[in-house]
């Protein structure tokens, strides 16, 4: 047997069995590690159209570009109380239910204009957890969007503290 060509085997073999586990991911969970919060794919992908909706894709990327839900995602996870956790997956699930009810169809297919109309209306609700829901994901998506590293490098100029002196600013 040549060395040369025994080599090059065992290099494809130990190649193939470091890629082939990120080939068989779990179909159905979300794609990121979460310890406290259980979403499914079909969550995961309802989460991104939400955050694509409350921050759209204009000259800026939006929020799926961004991976904002996958932000939402992990400060539920890490941050939040086990109580708001709970109220934030009850309230994902009421939100898949309820957008179903008033749109006719799935979030995901409706259009910019009647999803944003149907955030409006989840002011008038009445279901508490729908609204916690909406609330925590939007105050993410909005912190996520601002600390994301498109807006720290393009959009916010940065001076060096104390940042410039004005000697003709009044007393």
């Amino acid at each position: 047997m040549n060395r040369r060509a025994a080599i090059r085997t065992f290099l494809y073999i130990a190649g193939g069995t470091l890629v082939l586990p990120a080939c068989f991911r779990e179909s159905g969970k979300a794609s990121i590690d979460l310890t406290n919060l259980s979403i499914s794919e079909d969550d995961e992908q309802l989460l991104a159209e939400l955050t694509e909706t409350l921050i759209p894709a204009t000259d800026t990327p939006g929020g799926k570009e961004l991976l904002l839900h996958l932000f939402v995602l992990k400060m539920v996870d890490d941050c939040h109380t086990p109580e708001e956790q709970k109220q934030f997956t009850k309230g994902l699930s009421a939100f898949s239910t309820w957008s179903r009810k008033e749109l006719g169809n799935e979030f995901a297919v409706a259009d910019t204009d009647r999803r944003t109309a149907l955030l409006g209306k989840i002011g008038e609700s009445t279901d508490e957890d729908l609204k916690q829901f909406f609330s925590i994901t939007k105050r993410r998506a909005i912190q996520g969007y601002l600390n994301s590293q498109y807006v720290m490098t393009n959009l916010v100029k940065y001076e060096l503290v104390p940042g410039r002196y004005n000697g003709y600013a009044p007393a």
